[in-house]
This record gives structure tokens, C-alpha cells and sequence, in this order.
């Protein structure tokens, strides 16, 4: 399907007033959001860029407590870019997609180091920086700098591909919404103009059960004439990954907890973990036990009743618990350290990994 191919109604008489609509919309309805410049004022990039990083993949209500603890402790891009990475890291912990968080520091680094803690002001500049995609380019861009230019997100594609019944599936139709999301920019306000449809697709034009009465763009919207816009966007058939598994290993040498760190690159790179074997499909009990931390002295290991389960967005793993108790002056292996189970809050662990220690010690 192109532009030139959509139906009388995806190019009604209606279409010049669409961005005059939804800034009229949004001016009454606007969400309130940590992040969010007030009516008239001006956006900060940082806080754009740090929202926008954070919530990729993950939700509002889940973003609004990190953004705030980021802010409080590295209020501009210039404190964020001296602090230490393991720090990020630990304030990260528990978003999910630990890549954002390193590439968060490093874009922050970068800003600080080459643009003097100030960020470019264009698509192709901000695209030239560290962790920040044509996506997340486009939306800093329009937010804070007001250039004329439509991010499209997962709330925008499901308004896009119902105002104009797109009917290709997703991820093959993603130029196609673009191409017509920027339809909906007016000539002026383009942030307000995303903001917009990013906030009409989170509180009116919702995956299920959308609120049409309330929508601003309903009279000359394709999906809704046809009755059919809970089916929108399409999409193709999804693939589920293999399923992974493997052993983690939880060692107590009184009150401390063996870990490491994860390295750097890779799957929750640079994260801490307890030791564990390979995430391997379709690996046995007796391999991955064998992967074992070696103790001095030996170790007895009693394995947990059950399994600790978690879905990464390629493939679900399982994950069985082995624990032990070791005496006082055991030596960590290279690359391990002991830490206060006391302040296990502190450490970067990935989601996990805290499924697997409160597993291991009952918490």
C-alpha cells in the first residue's frame, strides 16, 4: 500500500484540519508528566532524552519512579556524563534492556565531551550520538527543539494504522505510517503535534476497547467507519524464541552473597549476577551443574524445589536453583566477590537475578 493508494476517506476534505484538531485536543487534555514542559514553556533536552531513552520497551507508570531518582542525583546531561558507570547501572537496575543504560552513560559522556554538555539541536546531529536511534532522533528533535518532524511510537502507529485502515502488517508497514503520521503535523508546534498523538494513543486510542467517542479525529477515521479498529495495527504472526535453561548458583558465606559481574557486552552486559552456567537450549540438569563455581574445600550443593522463570524478548528461560553455605574464610573464585546480602538493594542486578536470590535464600 502507498500514499497514493489510500481510499477517499484516508484523504477526505477533513485532512488539512487533522493537526488543528489534535492541538486543540491536546491543549485541553494534555497528560501531566515528570518530563513534560507545562503549556508555554520551554522543553529541557535532557529530560526529553532521558525519558525517551527509559521508555523504550517499558511503560509510563514504570519509568516515572527511575526518572526521578535519575534527576535528583545527575539533574543535567553534565553530571550524568562524570558519574561512574557502575553507578548508572545500579540506578538502572530493574528497567530491563540494560544496553539503554550503558548507552545512556555513553551518549551523556559524549554530549559532555564533545558538544560542551549541550545537545545538537538536529535529527542528524542527535542521530550521531551514542544509544539514540531515527526514533528517539526524531522525538528529542520535535519535543525540544520544536523541529518540524514526526517520531512515530507504538502509540502513534496504532492511531496512524486505524485513521487510515493501514491494512499492511507490521513491521512492513512502518514507512507507510510514517509517510502518514507526518500528515499530522501542523505548521508549527511539532512537538506538541507528537505529544499529542503519542497521549491520544495511551489514554483514547488504546490497544483494546478504544474510547471512539472521545476522539478527536473519529468523524473521518477509516477503521472506525468499518467497525473494525480493535484489529489495527495488523501484524505479522509473531515468533517465540526457543526455550533457554540453565543453573544458578547461590553461595552464602554468612551473612554475603557470592557474585560477579557480567561482561561488558552481550545480554544484561556489565550487570551483576550469582554465578550460574550457560543459558543453553535444551541443556540438562547434570551439564549445567557442572558449571558450578569451584570452591575450595569443596561444596555440597542441594538444589530448590522448582524453577525460576523469565522471558527476555527472544526467548524465555528457565532457570534451576542450586544453593550452598560456605565456611567464613572461603576465598571468592577470580572474578567473584562477596557481598552483605544487607545491601543487596545497592547492586545492579538484573530482574533475574533478584527472582533467583530471593528463590535461593526464601526472601
Amino acid at each position: 500500500m502507498s500514499l497514493s493508494r489510500v481510499t477517499k476517506q484516508q484523504t477526505s476534505q477533513r485532512a488539512p484540519d487533522r493537526p488543528a484538531q489534535l492541538l486543540a485536543w491536546y491543549d485541553r487534555h494534555r497528560r501531566r508528566l515528570p518530563w513534560r514542559a507545562a503549556a508555554g514553556e520551554l522543553a529541557d533536552p535532557y529530560r526529553v532524552w532521558l525519558s525517551e531513552i527509559m521508555l523504550q520497551q517499558t511503560t509510563v507508570r514504570a519509568v516515572g519512579p527511575y526518572f526521578e531518582k535519575f534527576v535528583t542525583r545527575w539533574p543535567d546531561v553534565s553530571a550524568l556524563g562524570r558519574a561512574a558507570l557502575d553507578d548508572v547501572l545500579r540506578m538502572w537496575a530493574g528497567l530491563g534492556y540494560y544496553s539503554r543504560a550503558r548507552n545512556l552513560h555513553a551518549c551523556a559522556v559524549a554530549v559532555l565531551n564533545d558538544h560542551g554538555g549541550v545537545f545538537p539541536d538536529t535529527e542528524d546531529g542527535l542521530r550521531a550520538l551514542p544509544g539514540i536511534g531515527p526514533y528517539t532522533a526524531a522525538a528529542i528533535a520535535a519535543i525540544a527543539f520544536d523541529r518540524r518532524t514526526m517520531p512515530v511510537d507504538g502509540n502513534i502507529e496504532r492511531v496512524v494504522s486505524r485513521l487510515y485502515a493501514i491494512e499492511e502488517p507490521l513491521p512492513k508497514a512502518k514507512p507507510l505510517i510514517q509517510q502518514m503520521a507526518a500528515t499530522l503535523l501542523g505548521t508549527s508546534r511539532a512537538g506538541d503535534s507528537a505529544q499529542a498523538l503519542m497521549d491520544l494513543g495511551a489514554t483514547i486510542c488504546t490497544p483494546k476497547k478504544p474510547a471512539c467517542a472521545l476522539c478527536p479525529l473519529n468523524d473521518d477515521c477509516a477503521a472506525r467507519t468499518r467497525g473494525d479498529q480493535e484489529t489495527f495495527p495488523r501484524k505479522a504472526p509473531k515468533k517465540s524464541g526457543t526455550l533457554r535453561r540453565g543453573a544458578a548458583f547461590v553461595v552464602t558465606r554468612g551473612s554475603e552473597l557470592l557474585v560477579r559481574s557480567r561482561a561488558e557486552k552481550g545480554l544484561l552486559g556489565g550487570m551483576t549476577e550469582v554465578p550460574g552456567s550457560e543459558w543453553l537450549a535444551g541443556q540438562d540438569d547434570a551439564a549445567a551443574l557442572a558449571q558450578a563455581p569451584a570452591l575450595k574445600g569443596g561444596t555440597r550443593w542441594h538444589r530448590k524445589a522448582g524453577v525460576v522463570t523469565h522471558v527476555f524478548t527472544h526467548f524465555p528461560l528457565e532457570l534451576v536453583v542450586y544453593t550452598a553455605s560456605v565456611p567464613a574464610r572461603t576465598h571468592a573464585p577470580d572474578g567473584m566477590r562477596w557481598v552483605p546480602i544487607a545491601t543487596l538493594d545497592g547492586e545492579a542486578f538484573p530482574n533475574v537475578m533478584r527472582k533467583v536470590i530471593a528463590h535461593g535464600l526464601d526472601l
